[in-house]
């Protein structure tokens, strides 16, 4: 280490915001089938996700062309959006194609081997139909699949079969519903022999996390019938069933508190497989993510752990769980072929990869990386683990990450900026975050809080968050920062918070208090009673858990909405805003400046066309990112290596309203845009970015293709090279 001193915030750094924001590949959702690999892989500078393969031989494929891109809108937050399905030549020969759904129109289409080409399975119904979490029918003639319908301002969802050979794009009635009523549904699996069917469901107001069911019927050609539930319940989650043989059931329940593995019969008690007070499963946000797989031999990979997961291997006949030696830190996403087990993967240190896993050796081979080079790899900052004391002496989880930078002496304590993640039912992991790299490698702590509600702490830790939504988030929040702040390693008047979308709501309303000295939201919750009013079917009466039900604690919905604590805000605040975002408006973040304004309280508002929840594009993740360094800079007090960040005191100018188009005029109320981009490029880029905007550090930290910012008369954009 040099004696080279520099102020804290302004260490001389080699990562630019051009770095974080560059070539980043983001991986999801493997499929493995006799040693062929196939994954979803995101594509930021081209605003789409592709579809890849990895033959036996190391060969790696791009299967679509731009510019098809690969994506499901259900939930919004969508999930597993392909299968790989057996197709047979006029020899007989089987061959792997692949099923997927389009983002552009939300279509299912059969990917034949070694064509370029796909052909439709689902009707052309102008994206009122979207599809997920396909699973192959025991005859291999078809998938079965979660379907969303949106008709005349309802959403209606079903499990529905759909046949490899295309009919159903000509002939509506050949997609086939199998059971409907419930309000959601997830994971239709087919037992072995095709003869049952068994599925996840949950209806409002509870999200899956809170209570679901797993449910069973048998299945023939005339559909479903005799269904029955086997496990689960108002105050159950039950995830992923996993059929063992034709008559037995493994699922994920958190009925102890802790999501735990199961083995279930057709009929009578399910028995726990390895009772333990920790998560044998990643919380039900995304469809069609599993945690756990059976092998041919009976064993399980399963996923373990807190926040973060790793790999075990469990022997049913022994008992025994034994772990799987690896540096990687974090793991998701398994699926296995009987043999070999694929999975996503990451570290602190290491970029998020494509992993295979052999079960029988413990070996972990990666296959490909999200970046293929780290020249900056002494700057990241390795953090630890801790739990600090919280409000009465509850443990508040959080991940320390240090100011990190080989070239400097560090003097004294240091500025640090409190992360509060999105969700909020969600958390923050150890995976690699070049976006952390890019402060503390400036001399910018980060505290990444896991505070109360947040998964991988079991349902009793969830559940501090039940009618606490702004309360529990901002005391856990603030005590972390005290903690750190009495460790000696924070300076008191150097703090700030800042978190995306739930996150952003916690940061804003953490600045009604008197800890921190500004914040930034990215895409946050500014007006409870107005996100109840239009946010999406999925999210639309979760704040029935979170804060109260409507219309009995419509007060309370004003007394935690930042928008009517502005006059408590007592720091500058940055507020960044994607045009197209559907899970949070922009009228939120409009509200939130005029509210500021008003009372000539500081901040910036910048909002970006095409934008959607979870920032995409690689332009605008550098302007957003620049930008809230400049802001740090502003509120922190130190000199920052980017143009400095304007902020007013006056209300943003209304926004124009849209012209609407003279040649296909929508309905009433009706833009006739649909939140597609300016550019041209796939409108739902955005919306299938929205679960990692809530899950994913790097979409944190700044949806769809976009254009430059918009500064409403409210801030002059930091400007990228």
């Amino acid at each position: 280490m040099s004696e080279l001193s520099s102020p804290h915030g302004s260490w001389p750094s080699p990562i630019s915001a051009g770095d974080v924001a560059r070539g980043v590949r983001r991986m999801a959702f493997p499929s493995v089938v006799d040693g062929t690999v196939w994954w979803e892989e995101g594509r930021p500078e081209e605003g789409r996700t592709t579809l890849m393969r990895r033959d036996t031989d190391g060969t790696v494929t791009e299967l679509l062309p731009a510019p098809w891109s690969v994506g499901t809108r259900v939930h919004e937050y969508g999930g597993r959006a392909h299968l790989p399905v057996p197709r047979r030549d006029d020899k007989a020969i089987t061959r792997m194609g692949v099923v997927f759904s389009s983002s552009a129109d939300q279509r299912l289409y059969l990917l034949e081997h070694g064509s370029r080409e796909p052909f439709p399975l689902t009707p052309d119904d102008e994206a009122a139909s979207r599809y997920a979490d396909p699973a192959l029918s025991a005859d291999g003639r078809g998938v079965l699949c979660v379907r969303e319908r949106h008709e005349d301002d309802s959403v209606r969802r079903s499990v529905v079969s759909v046949p490899l050979s295309g009919r159903g794009a000509q002939d509506p009635s050949a997609v086939r519903e199998l059971v409907s009523g419930a309000d959601f549904y997830a994971s239709p699996t087919p037992s072995p022999d095709g003869a049952h069917l068994a599925y996840v469901r949950w209806n409002h107001p509870r999200m899956p996390w809170d209570g679901s069911e797993l449910r069973v019927g048998a299945l023939d050609a005339s559909g479903l019938s005799g269904e029955y539930t086997l496990k689960g319940g108002v105050d159950e989650s039950v995830v992923s069933p996993t059929w063992v043989d034709d008559t037995t059931l493994y699922v994920a329940s958190d009925w102890p508190g802790w999501w735990n593995l199961y083995q279930a019969g057709m009929t009578g008690q399910a028995i726990a497989l390895y009772p333990a007070e920790e998560e044998f499963h990643a919380p039900p946000g995304r469809l069609g993510n599993r945690s756990f797989c059976v092998l041919d031999s009976g064993v399980v990979v399963a996923l373990h752990g807190n926040a973060d997961m790793t790999p075990s291997v469990y022997d049913p006949d022994t008992l025994d769980l034994t772990p799987v030696r690896t540096e990687l830190t974090t793991w998701s996403m398994l699926d296995t072929d009987g043999r070999a087990v694929v999975a996503v993967a990451s570290s602190p240190t290491e970029p998020q990869c494509l992993v295979r896993l052999d079960p029988g050796s413990g070996g972990v081979e990666v296959l490909r990386r999200s970046a293929e080079e780290l020249p900056y790899a002494a700057y990241l900052p390795v953090p630890r683990r801790e739990t600090l004391p919280g409000r009465y002496g509850a443990p508040v989880n959080a991940n320390v990450y240090p100011p990190t930078n080989p070239d400097v002496a560090a003097e004294g304590p240091a500025p640090y900026v409190v992360w509060a993640h999105g969700g909020p039912v969600s958390a923050s992991t150890l995976e690699f975050d070049p976006v952390k790299a890019y402060f503390t490698s400036r001399g910018i702590g980060v505290v990444d809080v896991n505070y109360g509600g947040s998964t991988g702490y079991g349902r009793s830790y969830r559940k501090r968050l039940h009618k606490e939504w702004g309360v529990v988030d901002v005391e856990d929040c603030a005590a972390a920062a005290r903690a750190l702040v009495e460790q000696g390693a924070a300076d008191p008047e150097r703090l700030a918070i800042r978190g995306p979308s739930a996150g952003g709501y916690t940061a804003l309303m953490a600045l009604t208090g008197d800890t921190f000295a500004g914040g930034v939201s990215l895409f946050g919750v500014t007006d409870l009673l107005g996100f109840s009013d239009t946010t999406h079917d999925f999210e639309s009466h979760f704040l029935d858990s979170l804060v109260g039900t409507l219309p009995g604690f419509a007060e309370r919905y004003r007394e935690r909405s930042p928008v009517h604590r502005a006059e408590d805000v007592g720091a500058p605040v940055l507020l960044l805003q994607g045009l197209e975002d559907k899970v949070v408006t922009p009228d939120q973040a409009t509200a939130m400046a005029t509210a500021l304004g008003r009372r000539g309280a500081p901040y910036a508002l910048l909002e970006f066309e095409g934008e959607a929840h979870g920032f995409v594009s690689q332009d605008v993740r550098v302007r957003a990112l620049e930008a809230e360094l400049a802001f740090y800079a502003r509120v922190l007090g130190f000199e920052a290596d980017v143009a400095p960040l304007e902020l007013v005191t006056t209300p943003p100018e209304p926004r124009p309203e849209p012209e609407a188009s003279a040649e296909e005029p929508g309905p009433a109320g009706d833009t006739g845009d649909e939140g597609t981009a300016a550019s041209g490029e796939d409108e739902t880029a955005g919306d299938t970015a929205a679960a990692e905007a809530d899950a994913d550090p790097e979409a944190q930290a700044t949806g769809a293709v976009g254009e430059a910012p918009r500064s409403a008369g409210t801030a002059t954009p930091a400007t990228s090279d």
